[in-house]
């Protein structure tokens, strides 16, 4: 087991690492600038924008991989815009598992975000503009600093569920060892090859990973009950 563990192919790995980040990054953006949206601004219809947000948590992961395919091959719009762009398809690639982990996580940040920008009390905000603040400093220096908890846990949790991403990764990126096999599609690569070994080893990794993000998650929610 031990010579097994230093002669594992860790790019799973380091891939799976790089798309969550990043995956985290860019749904940070978009969901904080969503998420508050939601909570602080009367925007037509509503209801149906949050219910077409929430669709990737209660999709099938296969069913949502194949509309991204659908979205994303090279017979579609985007496809060819990119692969005029790029040279290469968006499919098939490490930035299509990227697209993959973004769309499978992002739901989770807006929601999160959501609910952190709610838990700010609006009076604070409103005084906050009655002194002259305009909308931007109340948002960039009032109503973020104060929903920052919150915000950060949600960052974690995204993380965390970008790092576990296999049935739509597979079906946009596909399984190509050494380019885009992330390591849920690694696991399952070597379960199927009887790597028991391997597969394992991996398990174990990505594992302790969640479970530290996990603690951290927990420890940000107690900090922040204490502060009430």
């Amino acid at each position: 087991m031990l010579n097994e563990f230093w002669q594992i192919d860790w790019f799973p790995i380091r891939l799976t690492l790089q798309v969550a980040t990043l995956a985290t990054l860019i749904s940070l953006f978009i969901g904080i600038f969503i998420g508050y949206l939601l909570a602080r601004k009367n925007i037509p219809g509503r209801n149906l924008v949050d219910s077409l947000i929430s669709l990737p948590l209660v999709l099938p992961p296969t069913v949502l991989g194949y509309y991204l395919l659908i979205l994303l091959g090279t017979r579609s719009p985007i496809g060819k815009l990119w692969e005029s762009i790029f040279g290469s398809p968006l499919v098939f690639t490490w930035s299509g598992a990227l697209v993959a982990a973004t769309i499978h996580s992002l739901p989770l940040m807006i929601k999160s975000a959501r609910v952190a920008i709610e838990e700010v009390p609006l009076e604070i905000e409103n005084a906050a503009r009655t002194l002259g603040a305009s909308s931007s400093k109340v948002f960039f220096y009032i109503t973020v600093p104060l929903a920052k908890r919150g915000l950060l846990a949600a960052t974690m949790l995204t993380f965390a569920r970008s790092l576990g991403d296999f049935g739509a990764t597979i079906m946009v990126a596909g399984n190509i060892p050494g380019r885009t096999q992330t390591v849920a599609i690694a696991i399952y690569d070597a379960v199927q090859a009887g790597r028991d070994n391997q597969a394992f080893i991996l398990v174990v990794v990505i594992s302790l990973l969640a479970f530290l993000l996990l603690y951290i998650v927990n420890l940000l929610g107690l900090a922040k009950k204490s502060n009430f």
